[in-house]
Formats: C-alpha cells, sequence, structure tokens
C-alpha cells in the first residue's frame, strides 16, 4: 500500500523531501525530525514534588497553597470569566524544610510581608492560569532566598592613614588659598 503524504509542498521543503512526510505507520526516523511547535516565550510546568528555591532548600508542594480568583487586566471577553489570578501562599511558621535558624530569619527578615507566619505572592500579570502560577512560583522562590541570604558583612573600622589626612589638609589649604584670590576686596593680614 503506498504511503500518503501528510501536509503541504511548504512542509516538504522545510523537511527535505516530500516522502519525509508520511503516515504515522511509518517509523519516526522514516518520517524525519518532529515538526516544530510553536512555543510563546514559556515552557509547560515541569512536574516536580515541590518548588525548589535553592540548591539546598526545596518547599513541597503539600505546604503550597494556591487559590484562584478572576484578574483584572488582559484577557478580552474572558477578563470576566476565568480565574487567571493566583496566590500562592506558604506557612514560614509551620514548615517542616527550615532549620529554626532560616525559620527565625526569614520571619524577621520578612516581618512586613508575613500575616500570621503566612507569606503570600499574587500574579495576575498573564492572561493564562498556568502562567500566572508559575510567575508566583518564581515570585515565592525569589522572595524566600533573598530572605535566607546571608546579611552584609559587618564593617570594620579603620582610621585615615597620615598620609591621607595630610593630602585633605593640604588640598584644604589650596581651595582656601584660591577662593581668596577671587575675593573682590583685598584682605588685609594681621
Amino acid at each position: 500500500m503506498p504511503s500518503q503524504i501528510i501536509g503541504s509542498d511548504n512542509d516538504a521543503a522545510e523537511y527535505g523531501s516530500a516522502e519525509a512526510l508520511v503516515t504515522p505507520s511509518s517509523t519516526r526516523e522514516e518520517r524525519g525530525p518532529r515538526p516544530r511547535v510553536r512555543d510563546h516565550g514559556h515552557m509547560p510546568s515541569p512536574v516536580r514534588p515541590g518548588l525548589a528555591v535553592s540548591p539546598a532548600l526545596t518547599i513541597p508542594r503539600a505546604e503550597l497553597t494556591e487559590r484562584f480568583s478572576r484578574s483584572s487586566g488582559p484577557g478580552g471577553q474572558g477578563v470576566n470569566t476565568t480565574d487567571s489570578r493566583v496566590e500562592l501562599s506558604w506557612d514560614v511558621g509551620r514548615s517542616a524544610v527550615l532549620s529554626d535558624t532560616q525559620r527565625q530569619r526569614l520571619l524577621e527578615r520578612l516581618a512586613g510581608r508575613l500575616v500570621d507566619g503566612v507569606l503570600t505572592v499574587v500574579a495576575s500579570e498573564h492572561r493564562e492560569q498556568r502562567r500566572n502560577r508559575d510567575a508566583a512560583a518564581t515570585r515565592l522562590a525569589a522572595v524566600v532566598d533573598d530572605g535566607l541570604a546571608p546579611g552584609p558583612r559587618s564593617r570594620r573600622a579603620t582610621r585615615a592613614t597620615r598620609g591621607s589626612q595630610e593630602r585633605r589638609l593640604t588640598a584644604k589649604k589650596q581651595r582656601s588659598a584660591t577662593k581668596k584670590l577671587r575675593s573682590s576686596r583685598p584682605r588685609r593680614d594681621d
């Protein structure tokens, strides 16, 4: 039985020959490479056991709570019917994955963002719920990672060197002399 050609002449030109595009009954090698699927700037969410904050910390999905609601903004006719806005919440105070030090650091640094120990992040900038879910997860991971980052090193007090003090005083004297020369009336030296 002869194989049927799938696609147009443009498809044949893209894949090399019209014989490369045959019915699904043939093997992948016979058909050639898979046609490209348009990716509109986002990839589907990978299935993962939790939200990776850093290589050392992953928040389990069981500790995350997602809530969906209608979003304002772009969406056309579907804006009033689609629950695309995402609120992603995580209870920092009761999390099992944090050590006591990490928990204390997050509670102190994120005190303004926490409500009863729960951190909530909202995403509503996309029209699709899935993209908002990804954006909220990325945002939550960034906030937690920033909160867990070690603080800046404390500054050690140092003294100015004798040479730097002398250079500063010499520059001040030169500047003072320059300004005295600009004066409209001559000064009397006592």
